[in-house]
């Protein structure tokens, strides 16, 4: 007997007007208009995270149908890469345009979950723009890369609210993937992949040809 062919989902492609209207087109800062340009994208079932270059964070709440703005104090710089994460608490990595990278752990109203919005600042060992950041599923551990080859691991302690991050790894070209899954980081750059053991701190490189 032959199978039953499952039905065909039609789906309609449009640009998230609800979205870019939440989003400002320009920016007022004394006398001079800023264009705010969106450069960076991520999205899960709960959230839809945009960077701008204008250092701001727009999170995008998908059951709530919320817009919520996060940035960093001080200098107002682009945003270079976002990174969602749901796990037991929602987590939002953000690495910027000079190297520095925060994670936000958001606030939650289901029965115990994090009730007060918490900031986490990766030490300043990034000194270039971030182009990775990868999580571990249970969202403590976070590795961020850069443009200049470096690859740095952040331990997180939410409950405690501690962040300790060091120099893991060190490639001679830009860093432009990083997936974390069972003690392996996968790391590619422009020259090269490689997988990263975490444990052994070894380095097991794909492939022998090195990328043209």
């Amino acid at each position: 007997m032959a199978s039953v062919a499952s039905p065909v989902i039609f789906k309609e492609f449009c640009p998230l007007y609800y979205l870019l209207n939440a989003i400002p087109a320009k920016i007022q800062k004394g006398f001079r208009s800023i264009v705010v340009y969106l450069t960076a994208l991520d999205t899960n079932g709960d959230y839809i995270a945009v960077g701008s270059s204008i250092g701001m964070l727009y999170l995008y709440c998908r059951h709530l149908n919320q817009m919520k703005k996060y940035n960093f104090e001080g200098r107002c710089e682009s945003i270079t890469f976002v990174k969602l994460l749901s796990c037991f608490d929602d987590l939002v990595a953000v690495g910027t345009a000079s190297g520095r990278v925060a994670v936000f752990q958001l606030v939650s109203s289901l029965p115990g979950r994090n009730k007060q919005l918490r900031r986490f600042d990766v030490a300043g060992i990034h000194k270039s723009s971030i182009t990775a950041l990868a999580w571990s599923p249970n969202g403590m551990k976070l590795f961020s890369g850069d443009d200049k080859g470096k690859i740095v691991y952040s331990a997180l302690d939410l409950d405690q609210g501690i962040c300790n991050s060091s120099l893991v790894l060190e490639e001679p070209s830009s860093i432009v993937q990083l997936d974390y899954n069972q003690k392996v980081l996968l790391v590619s750059t422009l020259q090269r992949t490689l997988l990263f053991y975490t444990e052994e701190k070894s380095v097991n490189q794909v492939g022998t040809q090195p990328r043209k």
